[in-house]
């Protein structure tokens, strides 16, 4: 049965629709007849009970440069429709949280994908601390001597912001650097909130392996191997995607992430693994879904939305 589906996303004009999970998953949705409605998170709104959302009938086809097309502007009682994508991008800031405040009023009746208040409660660097035994030694603080002290015994150390995405801000500080001082200083002016200091784990440059579970459930994996003068791998600030297989390691740390997420309702997750390490777990806004594809894997879209089908379905 066609489902109406709202996506709560960025600008669809300024995605690159070559590597976007979130466009991935609006053709799916399109090829199996579900309708698509269109908005921004500064169009929600809250009145009288219900939540209302400004936007637009929404097509999409898989064209580079015109692969959009919005239509019939209206306002929808979100409350009435089957499906929420809540896909926009992070910063994972008050503003983001708010909207998560805002789509809880409406889920599970409709269906919010993912889980609103486990998304809230489950931002990438914090999430992860469940699993310290499967993480590489690490330190969440703004004290400039527990870092000193971290850094004293580990040597090699990587600096980053708690909730920072896309690699922003992200600092490798190896023995003997003199900047460590300065970075901190830097880290406790533009950020109130405390920071991540980590162990460096040279497996990194083989690549920082991205691995998808659909519903807690290992759907496909894409390695991204950092440019020789970046030591973030991600995509867009260099990172080469490859295709690439899962150790048992992997699957070791994936079977205990599984029934967490499941339980938590986060259908779309995707996780970060260097060498043995797991060192993030994506719930806001994940992606690779379409790299994976390409690279000859499963199709993630489909797996995505024959589980969403299944709990519109219960």
């Amino acid at each position: 049965m066609p489902l109406t589906v709202a996506c709560q996303m960025d600008p669809i004009d300024r995605i690159d629709i070559r590597g976007d999970s979130t466009f991935a998953l609006l053709l799916e949705a399109q090829r199996r007849g579900h309708s698509l409605f269109y908005y921004t998170p500064a169009n929600l709104a809250l009145y009288a009970g219900r939540l209302l959302a400004h936007g637009s009938t929404l097509t999409v086809e898989d064209k580079v440069g015109a692969h959009y097309a919005v239509s019939d502007p209206r306002t929808v009682d979100l409350g009435e429709l089957d499906v929420v994508l809540l896909r926009q991008d992070p910063p994972f800031d008050m503003s983001y949280i708010t909207t998560t405040h805002l789509l809880e009023r409406i889920h599970p009746k409709t269906l919010v994908v993912n889980d609103p208040a486990h998304v809230r409660n489950a931002p990438e660097k914090v999430f992860v601390l469940d699993f310290l035994d499967l993480m590489p030694p690490t330190l969440v603080t703004r004290n400039a001597e527990d870092v000193k002290r971290f850094r004293a015994e580990h040597k090699d150390i990587i600096l980053k912001p708690l909730y920072g995405n896309g690699g922003a801000s992200v600092f490798h500080v190896p023995p003997g650097d003199t900047n460590l001082n300065s970075l901190i200083e830097l880290f406790q002016t533009v950020f109130r909130e405390p920071f991540m200091v980590q162990q460096y784990r040279p497996e990194v440059r083989a690549g920082d392996k991205r691995i998808i579970l659909v519903d807690g459930e290992v759907a496909g994996a894409l390695n991204r191997i950092p440019a020789a003068d970046e030591t973030r791998s991600n995509l867009h600030v260099g990172g080469v995607a490859t295709a690439t297989g899962l150790t048992p390691r992997d699957r070791e740390i994936c079977a205990r992430l599984g029934p967490a997420l499941k339980a938590r309702g986060l259908l779309f997750t995707g996780i970060d693994v260097i060498g043995p390490y797991l060192t993030e777990i994506n719930v806001t806004s994940p992606t690779g879904i379409r790299q994976i594809k390409t690279f000859g894997g499963p199709d993630i879209a489909a797996l995505i939305w024959d589980a969403i089908e299944r709990k519109r379905r219960a």
